[in-house]
Formats: structure tokens, C-alpha cells, sequence
């Protein structure tokens, strides 16, 4: 199916369009269990994080994006 925005994303598209470097994965990780977070919840961090990258013009997913994705939430 074609994506017209990032909030239609399944989990294929995610993990093909939201990779992260170990350091932003264990950054979520904590704010996951910080804030006891669901897998849903993860979903759609993943989904703003990958909207705000899109918005600077980043190709990845930094520690910035996520961290600007959780105050979001």
C-alpha cells in the first residue's frame, strides 16, 4: 500500500523507515520504562520522531528527534 503520511505507517514501514542507532533505541528504552509506556505507545513515538526527522531534513532518527517526540507525548 502507498504511505501518504508517517501516522499510516504498519509495522513493516517501520521498521524499514525508522531505524535507530543503539543510543537512540536505548534512549527510548528508558523513556519506555520511565514513563511505563505501551507497544502502541512506541508506535507512535517512532511515527512523530519520524516526522520531526522528516521536517529538519534528516534522513535518520537521532536522540534529538525521540527526545522531542516524548515531550510531544
Amino acid at each position: 500500500p502507498k504511505i501518504t503520511c508517517n501516522a499510516r505507517m504498519g509495522p513493516k514501514e517501520l521498521r524499514e523507515f525508522c531505524i535507530l542507532a543503539e543510543t537512540t533505541k536505548q534512549l527510548l528504552q528508558n523513556a519506555m520504562a520511565e514513563y511505563n509506556l505501551s507497544a502502541r505507545a512506541y508506535d507512535r513515538i517512532l511515527k512523530v520522531a519520524r516526522t520531526i526527522a522528516d521536517l529538519a531534513a534528516s534522513a535518520s532518527i537521532t536522540s534529538d528527534h525521540i527526545s522531542e517526540a516524548i515531550q510531544l507525548r
